[in-house]
């Protein structure tokens, strides 16, 4: 019969983790929890405890549909800021560009693990910025910016 881990394996684990984060070993996206249990040949039950821990303390944050990442100032903004700014950043990098329409609010909602509620307020702020418009029959188009020709 296989042996059980010792007691506090699960700090371990979270204390190795949370070294690697300081040092940037981990930048953005944690290892899965299959990824991590693998590595350090402990059960997932284990590993689970470990993020647990490092969720607690404000190292990393869990993000629906998208895992676990390492706390960012973005974790201190509230979820339409957050919707807000990535959607500014796609439009400036080209991933959204002038006079594409913008995806649907419930699509918008779904990628982001948000509500539609808040995907308004997000598109609602970009409406005032400027960056977006609304058009009759055709839904929130992306605006030009003066740096575009």
């Amino acid at each position: 019969m296989a042996q059980g881990s010792p007691r506090g394996t699960y700090l371990q684990v979270a204390e190795v983790l949370r070294q690697r984060i300081e040092s940037g070993a981990i930048t953005d996206q944690v290892p899965s929890e299959a990824a991590i249990a693998s590595e350090f040949s402990i059960a997932r039950t284990t590993v689970r405890r470990a993020l647990a821990t490092l969720e607690s303390e404000g190292v990393i944050e869990s993000i629906a549909g998208l895992g676990r990442r390492v706390a960012s100032e973005a974790a201190h903004q509230a979820p339409y800021e957050r919707v807000r700014d990535d959607l500014l950043a796609r439009m400036h990098d080209g991933r959204l560009s002038a006079g594409e329409k913008m995806p649907s609010e419930p699509a918008l909602a779904t990628s982001y693990g948000v509500s539609r509620g808040t995907v308004r307020r997000a598109l609602a702020a970009l409406e005032a910025a400027g960056q977006v418009e609304s058009r009759q029959g055709v839904g929130r188009v992306v605006r030009a910016t003066s740096d575009e020709g």
